[in-house]
């Protein structure tokens, strides 16, 4: 719908995780919660990212958000667990602002499969 569309571009759907935040299943910047669906075909250095509290933003969403491909938003969240800081929370912080007000790395009609590029299920 368009109010969905608008909900999603804004980045306004995001809203309720705030209830997460606030119970402390969630961070305001983290790793953006696994896919469960996503896990079987995890490397084991995938895995690590699992080692983080989710969170709202994180740098793959100052980054690209989802015109990134799998792996590499991984490899940002690896990364970002690696280098933790206040600082670089505030990078993210301020970057998260930026790409919403901006409407930047956002496509609403992305197919899936463009940007899935995890290893196939193991048997």
């Amino acid at each position: 719908t368009r109010v969905g569309a608008l909900l999603r571009k804004t980045s306004l759907d995001e809203l309720p995780q705030i209830i997460n935040i606030l119970l402390g299943e969630m961070s305001f910047v983290g790793p953006r919660a696994a896919i469960p669906t996503h896990l079987p075909r995890y490397t084991a250095r995938q895995y690590e990212r699992l080692r983080a509290r989710p969170g709202i933003t994180g740098l793959a969403q100052i980054k690209g958000r989802n015109t990134l491909r799998w792996s590499r938003r991984i490899r940002f969240d690896n990364w970002y667990i690696e280098h933790y800081s206040l600082g670089l929370d505030l990078y993210i912080a301020i970057g998260t602002v930026k790409v919403v007000l901006f409407g930047e790395g956002i496509v609403l009609d992305r197919n899936m499969d463009q940007v899935d590029d995890l290893a196939p299920e193991k048997a």
